[in-house]
C-alpha cells in the first residue's frame, strides 16, 4: 500500500458537527502522523439541501481549528458519471442485479418485519430472475448481489476483530431507479479514486463497512484499512445529535471558545497518550496513533471544555490573547478600535482573572471598549446622596495625582472609609458603577488604571452625578 492518505467527507448540508470535527481531527493527526496526506471531500449529491455557504463554512471551520487539507476539495457531484460506471460493471460481472419491486412490495416487506419484530432485509425475490421474466413498467433499482453464506471478519484498527454473518447484509440498492447512485456505492468509488489507504470514521458505519468491502472485492480493488471511532454521546449518555445544543464548531467559537482549546479537548475526547493532557499542535502529531483510541463513547463535558479554554487564557502571552479577542469581537460582537489597544492589553492581566471564554473578557472589558456607560437601574440606586458625595471627593482628590498606580489610590481610598464611616464596599461600588456602569466586574484600583485620569475624571463628572 502506498503512503498514507485519509479523508474527511462532510456532506454540505448544514453546520458542521461536532463529531464531524473530531472524526476529521482523527484523520488529519493520524496522515500527519505518518507523512501522508488528508484529503476533503464534499459529499454533495443531495442537491436540494447541499449549500455553497455549508461547504464554506466547513472549510473555514476546519481552517479556524487548524486542519488543512492537501490539495483541491474532492467533488463527488463530479464524479457520478464513474459511480455508474461502476455499477454497470457490477451488473456485467454478475455481481449486481436489477430488482423490479414497487414501493408497495418493499413497504409490504418492511410491515411484516415489524410484525416479527425483526430487522427488514430485502428477501431477494429478483437476485436470480431472467431478465426475460421482467415487467415493462417498473424502471428498477440496481442491487449488489451480497454474500449468503459464511461470514466477513473486519479487521478494525481501533475495535478489533469484528465478524458479521453474511446473512445479515442485505442485497442493498447501488442505483436507484432514477439513475442516481447510493452513498455505499459512491463512497466507495471515489475512495478508490482518491487512493485512501485508510478509512478512519464513526462507529455508525460500521455495517457500511461492510458493504463498502464486498464492492471492493467484485471489483478486486486494494482494500484500504478502517478504523471505527466510538461516537460522542451527551453528558446524559445519549447519542449526541444535531438537535442538542452546543453541537457544531460555531456553538463554541461565538461564546468564545479558542480553537487550540476546543481542539485539545476533541483531542483527549476518546484518546489518550500516557497521562498528558495539554498537547501543542506539534506535540498533538508527534503522538497520534490509533491505538490510544478508547472502544467506548465519549461523553461532551461542557464544562471541562469551558476549564481547558481558561487554561489556555491563562498561558497563552497577551499579544496572542489580544489578537483572538480582537478577531472574536469582530465577528461575534462589535469591532474594538484600534485607539483602544492601548488600554486593552496592559490590562488583560486582570481582564483575563477568573474568565473562562475571550466573551468573559469582552465583557469585563466593555467598559474600556465603549466610551459611553450604560447604567443599569438597580446598579443606580447605590449612587445615592451619600454616595456622590464619596464619588465627588474622590475625583477631586485625583486631580492632585501626576499618576496613577494602586499605591497613590490606596490612601485616597482609606481616608474616604474613614470619613464615611464605611467600609471598601461603600466606596469601591458606587465609583465602579459609575465607572463601567455595573457593581459587577475587575477590581477598582484596576478600572481607574486602565482608564486612565483624563476618562476617569471625565465619568465622574457625567450627568448622572447632577
Amino acid at each position: 500500500m502506498s503512503n498514507v492518505a485519509t479523508r474527511f467527507a462532510p456532506s454540505p448540508t448544514g453546520a458542521l458537527h461536532i463529531g464531524g470535527v473530531r472524526t476529521a481531527l482523527f484523520n488529519w493527526l493520524f496522515s500527519k502522523n505518518q507523512k501522508g496526506t488528508f484529503h476533503l471531500r464534499i459529499e454533495d449529491t443531495d442537491k436540494e439541501r447541499s449549500k455553497d455557504e455549508h461547504k464554506i463554512q466547513i472549510i473555514k471551520s476546519l481552517k479556524w481549528l487548524g486542519i488543512e487539507h492537501d490539495g483541491e476539495e474532492y467533488i463527488q457531484s463530479t464524479k457520478i458519471k464513474d459511480h455508474i460506471n461502476v455499477a454497470s460493471e457490477l451488473l456485467k460481472n454478475g455481481n449486481a442485479y436489477k430488482c423490479y419491486c414497487s414501493t408497495e412490495e418493499i413497504e409490504e416487506q418492511k410491515k411484516r418485519a415489524r410484525q416479527k419484530k425483526l430487522p427488514y432485509i430485502y428477501n431477494r425475490k429478483w437476485r436470480d430472475v431472467p431478465e426475460t421474466e421482467a415487467p415493462k413498467d417498473i424502471k428498477p433499482v440496481i442491487r449488489f448481489k451480497s454474500k449468503i453464506e459464511g461470514s466477513t471478519i473486519l479487521k478494525d484498527l481501533v475495535q478489533g476483530d469484528v465478524e458479521i454473518d453474511n446473512s445479515t447484509i442485505e442485497d442493498f440498492i447501488i442505483l436507484r431507479n432514477d439513475g442516481t447512485p447510493t452513498y455505499n456505492l459512491s463512497a466507495t468509488v471515489d475512495d478508490h479514486q482518491m487512493n485512501m489507504t485508510h478509512i478512519i470514521r464513526g462507529d455508525d458505519h460500521k455495517i457500511n463497512t461492510f458493504k463498502q468491502m464486498q464492492i471492493y472485492l467484485a471489483m478486486n480493488w486494494e482494500l484500504p484499512k478502517f478504523a471505527h471511532i466510538p461516537l460522542i454521546h451527551t453528558i446524559e449518555g445519549k447519542k449526541l445529535s444535531k438537535r442538542d445544543n452546543a453541537s457544531t464548531l460555531e456553538d463554541y467559537s461565538k461564546i468564545g471558545i479558542m480553537p487550540d482549546a476546543l481542539r485539545n479537548y476533541l483531542l483527549r475526547l476518546g484518546w489518550s497518550f500516557e497521562d498528558k493532557e495539554i498537547f501543542t499542535l506539534k506535540e498533538s502529531v508527534e503522538h497520534f496513533n490509533l491505538e490510544g483510541i478508547g472502544k467506548s463513547p465519549s461523553k461532551l463535558d461542557m464544562s471541562r471544555i469551558l476549564s481547558m479554554n481558561e487554561h489556555y487564557i491563562k498561558n497563552i502571552n497577551e499579544e496572542e490573547l489580544y489578537k483572538h479577542l480582537v478577531e472574536y469581537c469582530e465577528i461575534y460582537k462589535e469591532k474594538i478600535k484600534l485607539v483602544k489597544e492601548v488600554k486593552i492589553k496592559p490590562s488583560l492581566p486582570f481582564l483575563k482573572n477568573k474568565a473562562k471564554t475571550l466573551e468573559d473578557i469582552y465583557n469585563n472589558a466593555k467598559y474600556i471598549i465603549f466610551d459611553e456607560v450604560k447604567f443599569e437601574n438597580e446598579d443606580l440606586k447605590l449612587v445615592d446622596e451619600k454616595a456622590k458625595k464619596i464619588i465627588n471627593e474622590f475625583n477631586n482628590k485625583l486631580t492632585n495625582l501626576e499618576n496613577l498606580s494602586k499605591e497613590n489610590l490606596e490612601p485616597i481610598v482609606n481616608e474616604l472609609i474613614k470619613k464615611y464611616e464605611t467600609n471598601f464596599k461603600g466606596i469601591g461600588q458606587p465609583l465602579r458603577v459609575v465607572l463601567t456602569g455595573s457593581k459587577f466586574g475587575p477590581g477598582l484600583y484596576d478600572i481607574v488604571i486602565s482608564l486612565g485620569k483624563e476618562e476617569v475624571k471625565k465619568r465622574l463628572e457625567s450627568k448622572i452625578l447632577a
